[in-house]
């Protein structure tokens, strides 16, 4: 609607305002010829015209009735010229070309009337002066109306041309009259005069006869009897005569007959006629000018009328069309809005595994055969076509991600199988140098573990790793430290004994995990990262803290906004993507709801801050269960290679808890009965060996058969501990001996030393060998093997044995 509106209102605009300011100009123009200019400036020539016949008069006859004619008629005249003094100040710019600067001139003449006058009164001009001054207004004046004359209609500027020469027919005449009236009374003229009279009668008879009677028309046809009257042939009877009387070219002056009232009754006669002629011509022309005027005024309104209501038209025709396109458009417009709010809500059906059809989701625009159908066409197939895309990348991510998480369960499984047989090598052989190499590969596929679980989780599944009991904080801590390649940089300080519920502690331990291994990466050894975990309002704060070169602050927000809201890792998009890990730590956090920060150190590097929620932490258990059973590993893929069958830890019979089992925890020593939390071990009664209080500042020590995932620090009263004291009354419980049931041609030789395959592949239940005793161990056969059997005196003559080694520790 606006373009047609924008074209067409401009054209019709433009178009009236042309009509419009012609009618202006032309009615201006005949405003200013007829009325505000044209009248005075014709009062003005005619005055003119008689006071120049009648100074000539009075100064070829001074006389007091010349005087007195004299007199009246400058009384006339200064009316006349007080009546054309106020054109100067109007508006004549939208008059014909010419007329301001003709009114200019005809003020300046105006200007020496009065002087010209005293030196008439005063016989200081002769009578040609006067003749010429007058002359020169008179010629001003009649400039004036030549300029009114050309108007913008043709019609009125011919019809005002003779008009014209009217004007100047009557000016040759009173020209003729006033040098007549100089010679009258003497009889006889100059030949300057003489020529002057020849002059203004053959001007005068050309334009009577070749232009003004020509063009007399309508009701003024009667006027072309003018110059066939009696008085005009008088007149021109007259000017024969005086033409041949000076037909003598030695004479200097021309007589003349004194036939002065014949010629004054002929003038008298013919004037009158003249100026009935002029104001019917006048009247003519005014008429033809209004006329046009009105017309081109009525051409105005009705092109006007037309034009707004074409324009009326015009915008309620591209009003409807707009409305209907518009109608259309906002249609084809919502379903596009419905196909965006329509996508992502498919690709979300997508994430969570929905299957999705695409004919039902994909609303069809019913076809027009018009562009708007066409596009609508465009629109179906687009919305289709965006649709099957989301649906068909969908399959393809997802089944991305179960062939990612297929081969990460495999791995997992392998390394399962690695582990157990790690420990069962780490069983076997007691030499250092192969335990401290099985020690190290053993620390290496827990790490491997961790990396693969990191698979799982980019792929969109969740580690496997479960556990049944609440487990002390530290232990998470020490678990997550055993992880990390460079484990012996970070050191662990909790404050109090906080526990954290069972369902929370495998991604925990990844996400702490994770980060000390960042923090550990990316600060340069031997700097300490400091683990500090201490119990808040809200409940845990874990404090990880390197002295490393740290984010920019950008770097630290958009971390940030990632923990707060992990996106939809595209594992394929997010290939090159050095981050990884903290989309783990992110995905993990928000599946737990642990609140994780990233700061700057005020040691130059990065430090993060874990909050766990008062609903992952628990209060310390008190009932400790059966045997300890280890954290469950990932079940094998049906689909993946089925290893050699192994048996369960501690199949071959009842086992102590070991050190550093998630599960399986005993009763501390404010938990027993007839013991307050006060009291220590050396005021109760002896029911039992006495053992020794463990040192909790130790470093985390691992047991032979457990890999480093599961390293726990040993502490008194920890209620994982394997070797407390039985409560006093209690029964013991009863122990299985082998082949007791059997008869005796199924029993086994005990000293037989062939095993079976099953045999090989059984984890046999020994003892657990703590840190100390491999430490021991070591010492000795240093000492064996350097013929060193005696201890080294101290400084006080006593024996102490020697320093630990890093092999000892």
């Amino acid at each position: 609607m606006v373009v047609p509106t924008v074209t067409f209102a401009p054209l019709l605009g433009s178009g009236m305002f042309q009509l419009f300011s012609q009618w202006q100009a032309e009615v201006a123009q005949l405003e200013l010829a007829a009325v505000t200019v044209g009248r005075p400036a014709a009062n003005l020539f005619f005055n003119l015209d008689r006071e120049r016949r009648i100074t000539a008069e009075a100064q070829a006859e001074p006389g007091e009735d010349t005087g007195d004619k004299l007199a009246k008629q400058r009384a006339e005249t200064d009316k006349a010229v007080a009546a054309f003094r106020p054109v100067a100040n109007l508006d004549t710019s939208k008059g014909p070309e010419g007329t301001t600067d003709a009114i200019a001139r005809t003020q300046r003449a105006l200007g020496l009337l009065e002087q010209q006058r005293r030196a008439v009164d005063a016989g200081w001009s002769s009578a040609q002066n006067a003749y010429d001054y007058y002359n020169s207004v008179i010629e001003a004046d009649l400039g004036l109306l030549t300029a009114l004359s050309r108007t913008d209609h043709g019609e009125v500027s011919t019809g005002a041309q003779t008009l014209v020469d009217l004007f100047w027919v009557v000016d040759m005449i009173g020209r003729e009259d006033a040098v007549l009236a100089r010679g009258w009374g003497a009889g006889r003229l100059t030949r300057d005069e003489y020529a002057l009279v020849t002059d203004a009668a053959g001007t005068r008879n050309h334009l009577m006869r070749d232009r003004v009677v020509p063009s007399l028309g309508g009701n003024e046809s009667r006027y072309r009897t003018l110059t066939t009257s009696k008085a005009w042939k008088t007149m021109a009877d007259l000017e024969e005569r005086l033409v041949a009387s000076g037909g003598g070219a030695d004479d200097k002056q021309v007589k003349l007959r004194p036939v002065g009232s014949t010629w004054r009754s002929s003038v008298d006669a013919i004037s009158p006629q003249l100026l009935d002629l002029l104001a019917l011509r006048l009247e003519n022309v005014a008429k033809i000018g209004y006329s046009h005027a009105k017309q081109l005024f009525v051409i105005f309104i009705s092109i006007t009328s037309v034009g707004v209501l074409a324009l009326a038209l015009v915008i309620i025709t591209s009003w409807r069309l707009t409305a209907v396109l518009r109608r259309r458009i906002l249609q084809l417009r919502q379903e596009a809005l419905e196909l965006q709010e329509r996508l992502p809500d498919v690709v979300t059906r997508l994430e969570r595994g929905e299957d999705v059809d695409v004919e039902a989701e994909v609303h069809m625009v019913d076809p027009t055969p018009d562009e708007l159908g066409e596009l609508g066409q465009a629109l179906n197939m687009a919305s289709r076509s965006a649709v099957a895309t989301a649906v068909r990348q969908a399959e393809q991510h997802r089944g991305f991600q179960r062939m990612l998480q297929r081969i990460a369960r495999r791995t997992q499984i392998l390394i399962g199988l690695q582990l157990k047989k790690l420990d069962e090598l780490e069983r076997r052989y007691e030499d250092p140098e192969v335990l401290e190499g099985l020690f190290d590969l053993d620390h290496l596929t827990a790490r491997l573990r961790r990396y693969e679980e990191n698979l799982v989780i980019l792929g969109g599944g969740q580690p496997q790793r479960r556990w049944r009991k609440p487990v002390r904080l530290l232990d998470v801590l020490r678990a997550a430290q055993g992880e990390v390649q460079d484990y012996r940089r970070i050191t662990i300080d909790v404050e109090g004994e906080p526990w954290v519920a069972e369902r929370a502690v495998g991604a925990l331990v990844h996400v702490l995990a994770e980060l000390m291994e960042n923090a550990t990466a990316f600060s340069r050894p031997p700097t300490p990262v400091e683990v500090r975990a201490a119990m808040v309002s809200r409940g845990i704060a874990v404090e990880i803290e390197d002295r490393g070169l740290g984010m920019e602050p950008e770097q630290y927000a958009a971390a940030n906004a990632l923990m707060r809201t992990p996106p939809q890792l595209d594992v394929m998009a997010q290939a090159d993507d050095v981050r990884l890990g903290l989309y783990v730590v992110a995905r993990l956090s928000a599946g737990l709801g642990l609140q994780v920060e990233l700061r700057q150190s005020a040691f130059g590097g990065t430090r993060v801050i874990v909050l766990l929620p008062d609903s992952l932490v628990v209060e310390r258990p008190r009932l400790v269960p059966g045997p300890a059973a280890r954290p469950e590993e990932a079940p094998q893929d049906p689909t993946g290679p089925h290893p050699h069958p192994y048996p369960q830890e501690g199949a071959a019979g009842p086992r102590r808890p070991q050190e550093g089992s998630q599960e399986g925890f005993q009763e501390g020593p404010q938990d027993r009965p007839g013991e307050s939390p006060d009291e220590k071990p050396h005021d109760r009664p002896y029911d039992g060996p006495y053992e020794k209080p463990r040192d909790t500042t130790q470093l985390p020590t691992r047991s032979r058969g457990r890999a480093m995932a599961y390293v726990t620090a040993p502490g008194a009263g920890s209620p994982d501990r394997g070797d407390a004291p039985a409560p006093p009354g209690s029964r013991p419980l009863p122990q299985r001996v082998r082949q007791a049931s059997l008869v005796t041609e199924l029993k086994v030789p005990a000293d037989r030393e062939e095993r079976t395959e099953q045999d090989l592949w059984t984890v046999r239940d020994q003892p657990t060998r703590s840190g100390a005793t491999i430490g021991a161990f070591q010492r000795q056969s240093r000492r064996r093997r350097a013929g060193d059997d005696a201890l080294q005196p101290g400084p006080d003559g006593s024996a102490e044995p020697p320093s630990p080694t890093t092999e000892d520790r």
